[in-house]
């Protein structure tokens, strides 16, 4: 159902007819949203051939309905995309380990280097194993 408002707005022996309400059904913004996520329109092109009005209103349709994430301000990705295959993966481990690595091994001479000059302790005193009394006796 799509039901329109409009008023005339005369300016200067021209007629303009302005919209102030329109009420899409979600067929019609699924068909929109899909037009866009198929590459068919951009979300601007898709506003000027459906003749929606607001400058916003589908790109909330895309945000709502759509399978597309366009709430980053990149340009649209797919989810499947985001996702990197197990080799990307392995590699951005492995350099997030190596820096992992440096940073330990900074500190730990740091803590060295305070030992030495300024006697600071950075050693945890390890205190013994609590014993739980919750053990079984056998018996």
């Amino acid at each position: 159902m799509l039901t329109t408002k409009c008023f005339i707005m005369s300016t200067k022996s021209r007629h303009v007819f302005k919209r102030t309400q329109r009420d899409y059904s979600m067929a019609f913004k699924l068909t929109v949203v899909n037009s866009v996520e198929s590459g068919r329109f951009t979300y601007f092109q898709a506003q000027q051939h459906y003749g929606i009005q607001g400058r916003c209103t589908v790109l909330v349709w895309l945000r709502k309905h759509g399978t597309l994430n366009w709430n980053s301000t990149k340009r649209f990705t797919v989810s499947s995309e985001l996702k990197k295959t197990p080799e990307q993966r392995i590699k951005e481990l492995e350099a997030s380990l190596e820096e992992e690595r440096r940073k330990v091994l900074f500190l730990s001479t740091a803590m060295k280097i305070a030992e030495q000059q300024y006697g600071m302790q950075f050693k945890k005193k390890f205190s013994p194993k609590r014993q739980s009394g919750s053990k079984k006796k056998k018996g």
